[in-house]
């Protein structure tokens, strides 16, 4: 792990043990980068409380964190895709934008584990499948996080709010 994606602060999972968690680190720093737990954490509650944009900032930020070829780049890039795709359909109506965005975000999101940092991939790439047809289905969607869907808090506000 490198010291700038390290957070001792960050929990363990809710459940199992996704990629990215190793429980032998232990319950402080099981994380192999906890920056990025950090901001799955924050980015997947605001997407599901539609802060789209808020959502796309969290992972956006922590994507600066790594290389081109890594497979946490082309996760966060991925999400951020995801998060710009919502935000162009919900608050733009905008289908072919989201469209272009859906697209690149399921080329990122190829060959990323089924759960990685808790996320089910699966989901994911199934709905933006068939959103590309379909964009009535992102209707009431969220994103599983630890097999729960959970939905912003302020603290996940604030958060968004000091990465601007």
């Amino acid at each position: 792990m490198d010291d700038h994606t390290r957070d001792d602060s960050v929990g363990p999972p809710i459940s199992d043990t996704p990629t990215g968690w190793d429980a032998e680190r232990g319950p402080s720093n099981g994380w192999e980068h906890g920056t990025l737990r950090r901001a799955v954490i924050h980015g997947v509650r605001l997407y599901n409380a539609g802060d789209f944009h808020e959502s796309h900032d969290c992972f956006e930020a922590e994507w600066y964190n790594y290389g081109n070829g890594t497979t946490e780049s082309a996760f966060l890039h991925g999400m951020v895709q995801v998060a710009a795709g919502a935000y162009k359909h919900v608050d733009f109506e905008d289908d072919a934008g989201m469209r272009s965005l859906f697209e690149t975000a399921l080329q990122y999101l190829r060959g990323v584990p089924r759960d990685y940092y808790g996320v089910a991939l699966p989901d994911v790439r199934s709905t933006l499948t068939t959103a590309l047809e379909d964009p009535t289905v992102l209707e009431g969607w969220q994103i599983e996080l630890d097999g729960e869907y959970p939905v912003a808090s302020e603290a996940d506000r604030e958060y968004a709010a000091r990465l601007e």
